[in-house]
């Protein structure tokens, strides 16, 4: 039911027209429902897209709400993991809404407030959420400049909204708390909005500080770590020893008689316990593993013929690019490059809360990346209607993909849902994270490349063996906790998908002019450890092996390694940032000192998303294998520019995590159990080897697309450290990660 106001349609209102548009339904408000009414002749016509998100939830007030106090909230589905989007989506709703960032409550991903909106990953979080509240945003702003137009008598045209006030010229005002009434947000929304414009901007395209930082620097409560409600319980789960192992023999009277032990709470395969205190928790933990015997198998590959393995599992092959016809005739160029399993290395294990209430229902805390479908594979694990579940959305410590979050989350609402009226806390040790949370996918791929006799590649092609990039809840089979139930569920079969936005083909077709060439995923169904989302999925591996080649391909025309970029790139935005980072860089043909070199790489994420080029000056040292990264320059596109200072962050972040991956990151394992189970068995990058500079110089594109940021630097990072390698040593390094007994057996190969 709508109201119309001078004649107006809610589409001119929308555009920034005078008039008001009201719209609700009335379906549920008659206790009978009427009879049904014979479809159409003609099926009506499907609704228009909406931008970004909004074409999932289409009403205005899903995303912006505004109280008669004055009041603003912002909903996203999106979450902040660190990668600051809640400050850039809080400036680009500040800006269409003319309001200061300060003034706006912003909320995000969760299941009873917030739209849907999936996971958040992909570095889609601007593109699709940002798109749908700045759309949404420009839209109410121009419903109440309507409201305001029709009580003052005047154009809208005449009316300027500023500081959650509709001025007009003859100085009468009205809050945005007056104009709203009855149901004036929620209607839906349309699919062109009157945007600001780039040059009019206050708040977008500036600097604005980081909000979640100041509680995290203070010590105030800022993870879900902090939560502490009244009354709450911790507990601790025994994990198997092994992915295969099972319990076949527990004695828990001594950990059930220690003090402060509430419960133990077995399952299965699935064993925890539950104190009144943290360390209570954890010293029964430790007395209940003792007290465990679990049956074991090897179930693992072998890890010294992993790539033989993977290709051994190949099921299916799919085509992910095709055109024209390969040829041998020129030069050649044939490698074989490898990427082994690598974790998301969050400082802070997993952890979660849950609190199955009198009522019925069940609340969740957790950092999950995607709360509705966590809120889906809860219910299913413990057979509840999702409607009952309320999954809330805070902060852990970082991951940048599918890491133990879910199923920490799943183990707390197992514990909670048997001890009903106390909320439990839960939190993984250092080695449970590091032996069960979901990995990247190990991987294998192979290259042929052929340059004509001008120099050009006139022939490309690339295979990669790997395993799905995403296990993601999903059903309850993606949770640990339901897999290790008496009853337990099974995880879902992996399929070959191959999508634009790709999954292990990520990136695997080059952006550059090739003429002729064939790209193919050999997919393999079978897990032979578990894997699942780590940042970048397949752009890492697929980016390093074919910028790695690009490079020796210019060795071969004997050209420089950007201008041979350059002289296959089409697309101007790409060559754009090529050539700046080389500029800002220093790019030229001098010789580098000896044991230093310089490397460079180029990518668009996804060959849709940002673009990103890096230039890379490293030292290696032949005596030790050392490796470091003295300084990094690079140059991104990412579209529009909301925070500057969050694309440099999320850019330098990317960076120094790919050199981590690149120069010490790989899971151990033999044939039972993983190996690597801390810090000395699994390093990571260390402040002493941090580059001395990296610099981030990004492209302005106003008034264009979000393009996202937070994953473009990955594969482009670990070609320019590999590239930087060979130019150093004169030796070309094909497997990952560059370990010091990798670079001294390549350098002392004659």
């Amino acid at each position: 039911m709508g109201i119309l106001q001078h004649e107006i349609t809610r589409r001119t209102v929308i555009a920034g027209a005078g008039g008001l548009v009201v719209s609700f339904s009335l379906g549920r408000a008659f206790a009978q429902a009427p009879a049904p009414t014979p479809p159409p002749a003609t099926p009506p016509a499907p609704p228009a897209s909406l931008p970004g998100s909004l074409d999932d939830d289409r009403f205005l007030d899903s995303w912006i709400r505004i109280d008669p106090d004055n009041s603003v909230t912002v909903f996203t589905g999106k979450a902040e993991l660190g990668q600051g989007i809640r400050t850039a989506l809080l400036q680009v709703a500040a800006e269409e809404l003319e309001v200061d960032p300060q003034e706006i409550e912003f909320v995000t991903a969760d299941t009873g407030r917030t739209p849907n909106e999936g996971f958040t990953a992909g570095s889609q979080s601007m593109q699709n959420s940002g798109t749908a509240i700045r759309n949404a945003a420009a839209q109410v702003r121009a419903l109440l400049l309507a409201e305001a137009a029709k009580r003052f008598g005047v154009a809208a045209a005449e009316l300027r909204a500023e500081n959650k006030s509709v001025l007009a010229k003859d100085g009468r005002s009205a809050s945005y708390g007056e104009l709203v009434s009855g149901q004036i947000l929620h209607v839906e929304a349309q699919p062109q909005s009157a945007l600001k414009q780039p040059g009019t901007f206050r708040v977008m395209g500036k600097a604005l500080p980081r909000v979640d930082i100041p509680a995290k620097v203070t010590g105030r409560p800022a993870y879900v770590h902090d939560l502490r409600l009244d009354g709450m319980l911790h507990a601790r789960v025994v994990r198997p020893p092994s992915p295969a192992a099972t319990l076949a023999e527990l004695d828990q009277g001594a950990a059930e008689g220690m003090p402060g032990v509430v419960s133990v709470v077995r399952d299965g395969n699935f064993l925890a316990v539950v104190a009144e205190k943290e360390f209570q928790a954890v010293s029964a933990m430790r007395t209940l593993a003792a007290a465990a015997r679990w049956q074991e198998r090897d179930t693992l590959p072998d890890q010294t013929t992993l790539p033989a393995v993977l290709q051994g599992l190949e099921r299916e092959i799919g085509t992910v690019a095709e055109a024209g016809v390969l040829s041998s005739n020129g030069k050649v160029f044939e490698a074989t490059y490898t990427r082994p399993y690598q974790i998301h290395g969050s400082i802070g294990p997993s952890c979660a809360v849950a609190h199955m209430k009198a009522d019925g229902t069940l609340d969740v805390w957790s950092h999950t990346q995607g709360v509705f479908p966590d809120r889906g594979a809860i219910a299913e694990m413990l057979a509840m209607p999702e409607e009952k579940v309320h999954v809330i959305h805070m902060e852990g410590s970082g991951c940048y993909g599918h890491n133990g979050a879910d199923d920490a989350a799943a183990d707390a609402a197992l514990i909670a849902s048997e001890i009903p009226g106390k909320p439990v806390r839960v939190q993984w040790m250092r080695e449970q994270e590091h032996s069960w949370e979901p990995y990247g996918p190990a991987m294998l791929m192979k290259v042929s490349a052929t340059l004509d006799d001008q120099g050009k590649i006139a022939s490309w092609a690339y295979d990669l063996w790997s395993n799905t990039h995403s296990t993601r809840p999903g059903g309850a089979g993606a949770l640990l906790a339901a897999r290790h139930k008496a009853q337990a569920f099974q995880p879902e079969p992996a399929e070959l998908r191959i999508s634009p936005s790709g999954n292990g083909d990520r990136n695997a077709n080059p952006l550059y002019t090739i003429p002729n060439k064939r790209v193919l995923w050999h997919f393999l169904p079978d897990m032979p450890l578990r894997v699942s989302a780590l940042r970048a999925l397949g752009g890492y591996a697929n980016v390093f092996a074919i910028e790695s080649t690009i490079d020796e391909l210019a060795l071969m025309a004997e050209a420089d390694p950007v201008e041979f970029r350059l002289s296959h790139m089409e697309d101007p935005r790409a060559r754009a940032v090529i050539e700046l980072a080389a500029e800002r860089f220093g790019w030229d043909k001098a010789q580098m000192p000896r044991n230093r070199g310089r490397g460079f790489a180029f990518a668009r994420y996804k060959n849709s998303a940002a673009y990103l080029a890096v230039a890379m000056e490293a030292e290696v040292e032949p005596e030790t294998g050392r490796v470091r990264v003295v300084r990094v320059v690079s140059a991104i596109d990412s579209g529009e520019i909301v925070n500057p200072d969050g694309i440099r962050n999320q850019t330098e972040g990317g960076i120094l995590q790919s050199i981590s991956w690149t120069l010490y990151e790989a899971v151990a394992f033999d044939r039972t159990r993983i190996t690597s189970t801390d810090w000395s068995s699994y390093p990571i990058l260390r402040f002493a080897s941090v580059p001395d500079s990296v610099e981030v110089h990004i492209v302005e594109r106003p008034g264009e697309p979000f393009l996202g940021t937070g994953e473009a630097a990955q594969g482009p990072a670990a070609a320019a450290v590999a590239n930087a390698i060979r130019n150093a040593t004169g030796k070309r390094l094909y497997d990952l990660p560059f370990t010091r007994d990798r670079i001294r057996n390549a350098v002392g190969r004659a």
